[in-house]
C-alpha cells in the first residue's frame, strides 16, 4: 500500500506532539538559586515564588496566556535589592525555554500579537531565530509600581532573549499607566510565544529555516 505524503506529515505531526517539551533548569550562583519548570505543552497553571510579588504577577501572565506550565522557585540578594533575582529568573526560564524547544522541529518559530490593556497598547514579535536580539521600545513613566522597580523589565527580557536565542521586538503603542503597560507587555509576549511554539503539523518533523538549521 502506497503511503501518501498527508499521511507521512499527520504521522509526523503526532510523533512531534508525542514528545514531552518539558524542562527543569536549576541556576545557582552567589547571589541567587533559580530552579525553573516549564512544560510548552501545559494548561497555564503556575506557581511562582520569587519574592518579588509583580514579577510573581508577570510570570503568572505567561503561563496563563501562553498556555504554558511554569513553576518557578526562587532565593535571592532581596536585602540588596531585586536586581539580581528579576535577571536570573529571566535567564533561568529562557535556559529552560531552549531546552524545552530542543532542535526546534516542527514549530511555527514565528510569533507576533498586538495585546490592549486600557490604554496601554504593546505589540510583540519574536523569531525563535537562535541570534539573541532584544529590541525595547517601553516607555514606562513611573520608577515603580508598587515596590517593584520598573527598569527589571527590560533587564528580565534581556536574560530571557540571551539564554532562549530568540529574536524580541517590543513596541508601545499606546499607554500611560505603568502597571497596564508592563502588564500587556507580559500578556503580548506570552500569546505571541504561544504562536510560536506551536507545532505546524505541515512542518512537523522538519527544521522550521532554509538553511535547515536554528
Amino acid at each position: 500500500m502506497q503511503t501518501t505524503n498527508r499521511q507521512v506529515n499527520s504521522s509526523n505531526y503526532e510523533q512531534s506532539t508525542r514528545v514531552p517539551r518539558i524542562a527543569t533548569v536549576h541556576r545557582t550562583t552567589g547571589e541567587t538559586d533559580v530552579q525553573v519548570t516549564i512544560n510548552l505543552d501545559g494548561r497555564g497553571t503556575c506557581t511562582a515564588a520569587t519574592g518579588i510579588p509583580f514579577l510573581d504577577h508577570m510570570l503568572h501572565q505567561i503561563a496563563s496566556h501562553g498556555l504554558i506550565d511554569i513553576d518557578v522557585q526562587a532565593k535571592g540578594d532581596w536585602e540588596i535589592d531585586d536586581h539580581h533575582t528579576n535577571e536570573d529568573v529571566g535567564i533561568t526560564l529562557g535556559q529552560a525555554l531552549n531546552q524545552a524547544l530542543g532542535d526546534k522541529k516542527g514549530i511555527v518559530r514565528f510569533g507576533n500579537f498586538l495585546a490592549p490593556l486600557d490604554e496601554a497598547l504593546i505589540q510583540v514579535a519574536l523569531d525563535f531565530s537562535g541570534r539573541p536580539h532584544l529590541s525595547y521600545g517601553l516607555q514606562i513613566p513611573t520608577q515603580r509600581v508598587g515596590t517593584y522597580d520598573t527598569q527589571l523589565t527590560r533587564e528580565f527580557f534581556v536574560g530571557l532573549v540571551n539564554h532562549s536565542q530568540m529574536t524580541l521586538h517590543i513596541r508601545q503603542l499606546d499607554g500611560i499607566n505603568s502597571h497596564h503597560i508592563i502588564e500587556a507587555t507580559f500578556k503580548a509576549f506570552a500569546r505571541a510565544m504561544r504562536i510560536a511554539v506551536e507545532i505546524d503539523p505541515r512542518r512537523a518533523g522538519t527544521i522550521p529555516s532554509s538553511k535547515g538549521v536554528l
